[in-house]
């Protein structure tokens, strides 16, 4: 089947205009029940200063602070920020002919990808220190934590699972909305379990589930994007981090003023 280059379900969600795709056979109300995702809304909770010169490809919370990976060949680093003024606290360079992408945590290291070029960092926490490399198999583009290694998007609708300390792929989730395949999926995050991902170009989070691939629920951003007004085409949605401890989620975007605190609830 083609992968779904945006989500079939959405016009009929949001009462918007439909894309013009050729949709599979409609299903069953049974099946169509069982398979179709809850729609979420994010009310903004707080807001925080965020680098618009920053092109976000990966961000995590950790240790009181916020994470960035930074792409674009020549500015690619990995960055660590004080979420209330945005403050760059640390900073590594990535080497100027790498594109820098996803970023995770795993033990007391940051491992950050890169889109092209099959290689992974490795930096020491907290002050972001070089602590090593290794190689990976295609495109890096999103990379998130999850119990027992990690998890990686390359574009396409399927999600690999890596050794943290090999990085060989130990695993494949085909992730599919209606029953159709998603592809475009960026940046992860893993929350209480659950995968979200910015799908790229979008104004839209989807929630994935771990052992199914199925998408469960879409988060609407337009709102957001809305606020954030970008003119550049390439200022999109992307950039998912969560804080655990403190059980707040952030959302930002390629070259935007503002990181945002939001909680996501269904729409009434």
């Amino acid at each position: 089947m083609r992968p779904l280059p945006l989500l079939l379900l959405l016009p009929a969600l949001l009462g918007a205009a439909p894309v013009q795709v050729v949709a599979p056979a409609a299903p069953t109300a049974a099946t169509a029940a069982d398979t179709r995702p809850q729609l979420l809304l994010p009310r903004i909770v707080a807001r925080f200063p965020h680098d618009r010169s920053a092109f976000t490809e990966g961000l995590i919370f950790t240790d009181n602070a916020l994470f960035e990976s930074v792409g674009r060949e020549g500015v690619s680093e990995v960055r660590r920020v004080r979420l209330e003024d945005g403050r760059i606290m640390a900073r590594a360079a990535i080497p100027a002919a790498q594109f820098g992408e996803g970023l995770a945590r795993w033990g007391d290291q940051l491992i950050s990808l890169t889109w092209h070029d099959g290689v992974a960092h490795r930096w020491a926490l907290p002050n972001l220190k070089k602590a090593g490399e290794g190689r990976f198999p295609g495109e890096g583009w999103g990379l998130a934590s999850e119990t027992g290694g990690l998890i990686e998007s390359d574009g396409s609708a399927t999600l690999k699972r890596f050794d943290p300390k090999t990085l060989r792929v130990t695993g494949k989730l085909a992730v599919t909305i209606d029953g159709r395949p998603l592809d475009q999926l960026n940046e992860l995050e893993v929350v209480d379990g659950q995968i979200l991902a910015n799908v790229w170009r979008t104004p839209w989070l989807v929630r994935i589930d771990p052992v199914s691939g199925k998408v469960t629920a879409v988060v609407d951003l337009r709102a957001i994007v809305a606020e954030v007004n970008a003119t550049d085409p390439e200022a999109v949605a992307n950039g998912i981090a969560w804080d655990a401890k403190g059980r707040r989620l952030f959302v930002t975007g390629k070259l935007w003023p503002t990181v945002f605190e939001v909680k996501l609830e269904p729409r009434a």
